[in-house]
């Protein structure tokens, strides 16, 4: 472990230049909280898509007893659970970030329509955990829920978003940091973690050097980042468009960003960091780093055993 003498480089990478980094979008889009899904018997659609994790539970709540249920792979998942008009599933490690299963359940009433067939997507960072499906018109309480999530939400992003603009907004370099508290006595300390992690089996790069960094900020706030030195062994160019920092319960941190989003050539190297929010007590345990370069997750590299001191 050491203390970076060039602290200005991480913090002018972490707070001064928010416009050469760019936002995570998870894709497939995934809703956050109660996600609510209405079904038409004369609009025949693309099945809904649903976001998964391994080994988290997904709740799916109809408006009518389940008559059956078909889950293709039924084997690659650790709970089925019918219970009168809910559908309980756990995905076991076996389905990878990126693996489509279709899910169609059959209702009891027979009424329109009889069935609905969903897509169960896994995701490399989050998940759906109650999804609540209707054949008719929703509630008033239930209309009047789903609104004040969405606010909710909305509020969340402003306040986000008013927070970095202060932090980024004024001054920039060594004045900057200090004058948002992230110089301090504690100072941004960074730590080699090359040896510490391990990289599975099928990657498309090579991990060859690993730094984590952590911060610790003003009111209780932090950030961390990690940066990969990686080599791209293959006969195309691989361009990251996604990741996610990911812990031992399956959650992941928030705020992510990954920078610079350009191509490594074949045969070559280049530096990736990523970087999200953390308090000190979120960047504690151990955390698995994936970074894609396709819409289903795939393409990339995983790095297990990521640390931050």
């Amino acid at each position: 472990m050491f203390a970076l003498s060039s602290t200005a480089l991480l913090g002018l990478a972490l707070l001064a230049s928010p416009t050469d980094a760019t936002e995570q979008v998870p894709l497939p889009t995934c809703e956050a909280g109660t996600r609510y899904i209405e079904l038409y018997a004369d609009a025949p659609s693309k099945p809904p898509e649903v976001c998964i994790r391994p080994e988290l539970t997904l709740n799916l709540l109809f408006d009518a007893k389940l008559a059956r249920v078909v889950v293709e792979g039924r084997e690659r998942f650790r709970r089925v659970k019918v219970v009168e008009d809910t559908l309980m599933l756990a995905a076991s490690e076996a389905l990878h970030d990126g693996a489509r299963v279709r899910v169609t359940v059959y209702f009891e009433d027979g009424a329109a329509p009889s069935s609905a067939t969903f897509v169960l997507v896994v995701h490399p960072s989050q998940a759906e955990r109650q999804v609540e499906v209707s054949r008719h018109e929703r509630t008033v309480a239930s209309l009047r829920q789903g609104e004040q999530q969405a606010r909710a939400e909305v509020q969340q992003c402003r306040e986000e978003k008013a927070r970095l603009q202060a932090e980024c907004g004024g001054q920039v370099g060594l004045m900057g940091l200090i004058e948002n508290g992230w110089l301090d006595e504690k100072d941004i300390v960074a730590h080699v973690i090359t040896l510490n992690v391990t990289q599975r089996p099928g990657d498309s790069l090579v991990a060859r050097k690993v730094i984590s960094y952590r911060a610790v900020g003003p009111k209780g706030r932090g950030r961390v980042a990690v940066k990969v030195k990686l080599f791209n062994p293959g006969t195309v160019a691989w361009t990251p468009t996604g990741a996610a920092l990911v812990g031992a319960k399956q959650e992941a941190l928030t705020g992510l960003t990954v920078w610079p989003l350009e191509p490594i050539l074949p045969g070559r190297f280049r530096n990736i960091t990523v970087e999200m929010n953390a308090t000190e007590s979120e960047a504690r345990g151990t955390f698995t780093l994936k970074l894609w370069a396709d819409e289903a997750g795939d393409g990339g590299v995983t790095l297990d055993g990521v640390t931050f001191s």
